[in-house]
């Protein structure tokens, strides 16, 4: 079992125009990292923002990188696990800039890899273990439901919360991010991507909010396009089989 103390573990906060809220949600961060014994950083990725979300990260010192135009959050992903892999860290966890996750949920995510149960692990508000209130609405539940239901039929591995943001990795996993993370709907998609790497994913219960600032990205036209386009890409990865190492 690895010993938290002397792990690195990065905090990838991907942020699009999100300057109403961002200075907000990583005070919290701030203050959680006063009362641990471990090292953990963050980093905002600054996606391309058309809002001043730039000037509020550089007005309050939040350490980030900007990007000259969005990549999406697929794109903006990878880029901090590219930050991880240069910089070492030996855990990366993707945490949104919207306030949606609850730091105080971090040990939940970390410890199956600290106990090498897992490579990677999903938070989800779908486990009896999870003290989450919030689940999203009911079509975007049903919809979490199909793409569950399609990843176990390709793949015989159960993940109910397939579009949780809320994710850790270990080095095996960051390393495998920099090389190939999916752009567009880059949560169910990654899955795939794991499991035709031998890579041990684990579910575990965490607590999740209601965004109070910004607008979700996904509306209900581009919500049936969603679901079309991850559902064959789930198709077309389960044909192809397992990956060659």
């Amino acid at each position: 079992m690895a010993d938290k103390n002397t792990q690195k573990i990065l905090l990838i906060i991907p942020a699009y125009n999100e300057a109403e809220g961002i200075v907000e949600n990583i005070q919290k961060v701030q203050a959680y990292q006063k009362n641990i014994n471990y090292q953990l950083d963050y980093l905002v990725i600054n996606d391309g923002s058309t809002d001043n979300e730039e000037q509020v990260l550089v007005e309050n010192n939040i350490n980030h990188i900007e990007l000259i135009q969005n990549l999406g959050i697929g794109g903006a992903v990878q880029t901090g696990y590219i930050y991880a892999y240069q910089h070492d860290y030996d855990i990366a966890v993707q945490f949104d800039g919207d306030g949606q996750h609850d730091i105080e949920s971090l040990p939940n995510l970390i410890e199956p890899i600290l106990k090498d149960e897992a490579d990677f692990v999903v938070g989800s508000r779908f486990l009896d273990e999870s003290n989450s209130e919030f689940k999203s609405s009911t079509a975007r539940q049903t919809g979490i439901k199909i793409l569950s239901a399609l990843i176990y039929f390709s793949s015989k591995i159960r993940i109910k919360d397939v579009t949780s943001g809320y994710r850790a990795g270990n080095k095996q996993v960051i390393s495998q991010f920099v090389k190939r993370y999916p752009r567009q709907y880059p949560e169910p998609e990654t899955y795939m991507h794991l499991f035709a790497k031998s890579i041990r994913v684990k579910e575990v219960g965490v607590r999740m909010f209601e965004r109070t600032t910004g607008t979700s990205s996904i509306n209900m036209l581009k919500g049936v396009s969603y679901m079309i386009s991850v559902s064959l890409s789930i198709i077309a990865t389960s044909l192809l089989g397992r990956e060659k190492e």
